[in-house]
């Protein structure tokens, strides 16, 4: 199985209500642990795994919505106007 797959299979079973919950949990777990490395916590593992939770729910959300195509559209977007912004 694939991660298209996986993610679609989760959808299925939860349920959409229960996973669009579960990408609030997961951002917030992300948030605290940002916070407890700006605290000083070397604990990078962490934010690794939260990072991998949140993109892993999004891809949920992507396909939930069914707007993979107009996220990637808008990230194209989004990284062109922050390069001018940069002058890159």
């Amino acid at each position: 199985m694939n991660e298209k797959e996986i993610c679609k299979q989760a959808l299925d079973i939860y349920g959409k209500e229960a996973q669009i919950c579960m990408v609030f949990e997961e951002m917030a777990e992300l948030q605290k642990e940002l916070c407890k490395y700006l605290r000083g916590s070397e604990i990078v593992g962490n934010i690794t795994e939260e990072i991998a939770d949140v993109e892993i729910m999004l891809e949920q959300m992507r396909l939930l919505f069914d707007i993979e195509k107009e996220v990637e559209e808008m990230k194209e977007y989004k990284l062109k106007r922050l390069a001018e912004r940069l002058g890159v």
